[in-house]
């Protein structure tokens, strides 16, 4: 074993103390190039009191937001045929999001006052989340929607819990949110198939990812990592939590299930301009476009935790300019841990993250199974096993 894999291996016996005992009960790394993956590492446990059950390689995670980018590869794929024009009107592919008006606050009796929007969605609004839509744990007035109200979370998987009002005027800058959900619901649309069903034949198949579906089969779900709440007194409880597995709505936003040797995968097609093992799922224009900064003079702020069960503040890099790509955060500097300014990275809510560098030609992934998000144990074990690989970047 060389220096880069001792020292990335050490990080995950760090986190986890290596029996599960740790500050992280279970995590999965993963390292690729362009040509293939270079460092795999698992370490701890499926589950906090389950001796029998060690993380593996092959363990499954419920992905959460990390699934956006792939919805986004879908999106691409439709405007490369001509199916989508990112720049119209969403509403011309889906009439429902048509149909979303403004909320301008709450009158005396708390009801929502809305109007209609003076600008249309478009399916670019949606990949850069400037649509206007937002997430209950991230956003004050979808919170008070949701407890006053009776808003559905997003985790049911429903239409119902998509129809909200927009937060502020088409465009108008980024705040992240259920967009993709939506673009998932477009691509949908123009092909006629769930959204499952289009990714399986035109990304998973080209990507040889064999382990990754909106529903669990039963192999997948006997290696299936649980869920843990972290407590306010630190300790991790398992949850009996598990994605809806007949959803309403495939949600594009994080509904999907995967392991990190499958999403390892998807990342090396950016490294490698749209190139899969099995055949092409991008085109390298497509590729170049889409790893661009597609603001326009809006920046990516943080993400404040307004609903401290599932996150904290989030922010990568405070005091950092970000951006954002299609469907990408965008470092607009050179970030702390050795990653270079232009490079693509995000996460997903139980602790997920990973990042594409495109300059070195190498990509991360890193998944746990732990609620709020940025719990301190596991981005700071992410954080390191990131800095550990730059500082032995041209070591193996």
């Amino acid at each position: 074993m060389g220096q880069r894999d001792s020292e990335l291996n050490a990080v995950l016996r760090d986190v986890t103390g290596a029996d599960g005992a740790g500050q992280v009960p279970g995590v999965v790394a993963m390292l690729t190039d362009r040509d293939g993956t270079v460092f795999e590492g698992a370490a701890g446990l499926r589950s906090v009191g389950d001796t029998d059950q060690p993380m593996t390689l092959d363990t499954v995670f419920a992905m959460f937001s990390t699934t956006k980018a792939i919805t986004g590869t879908a999106v691409l794929q439709c405007v490369e045929e001509g199916l989508v024009d990112l720049d119209a009107p969403a509403a011309r592919y889906l009439p429902e999001i048509g149909k979303l008006q403004v909320i301008d606050g709450f009158d005396a009796a708390g009801v929502p006052v809305l109007r209609a929007p003076r600008r249309e969605i478009t399916t670019r609004m949606l990949l850069l989340h400037t649509a206007g839509l937002g997430y209950s744990f991230f956003d004050e007035t979808y919170h008070r929607l949701a407890v006053e109200h009776g808003q559905p979370s997003v985790i049911t998987a429903t239409r119902a819990s998509l129809e909200t009002p927009l937060l502020f005027e088409p465009g108008e800058r980024w705040q992240y949110g259920s967009n993709i959900d939506w673009a998932g619901l477009v691509v949908e649309a123009v092909r006629g198939k769930r959204l499952g069903d289009v990714m399986a034949e035109r990304i998973f198949a080209p990507l040889g990812m064999t382990d990754t579906a909106f529903t669990l089969d039963p192999a997948m779900n006997s290696r299936r990592a649980t869920i843990h709440q972290r407590r306010f007194d630190g300790t991790l409880e398992p949850l009996d939590l598990v994605l809806p597995q007949d959803p309403e709505v495939h949600m594009g936003g994080h509904g999907l299930y995967s392991t990190a040797g499958d999403y390892t995968k998807f990342l090396r097609m950016w490294l490698g301009d749209g190139a899969g093992e099995h055949g092409r799922v991008l085109a390298p224009d497509t590729v170049r476009q889409a790893v661009r900064n597609g603001l326009d003079g809006q920046q990516v702020t943080m993400l404040p935790g307004v609903e401290p069960e599932l996150s904290h503040d989030a922010e990568f890099f405070p005091g950092q300019p970000k951006s954002w790509a299609c469907t990408f955060m965008v470092n607009d500097e050179d970030a702390p841990t050795g990653r270079p300014a232009g490079s693509l990275g995000w996460a997903g809510l139980a602790n997920l993250y990973y990042w594409i560098d495109r300059r070195n030609g190498i990509a991360g992934f890193w998944a746990t199974q732990i609620l709020p998000f940025v719990d301190p144990a596991s981005i700071g074990g992410y954080l390191d096993f990131e800095t550990s690989t730059y500082r032995n970047l041209d070591r193996k």
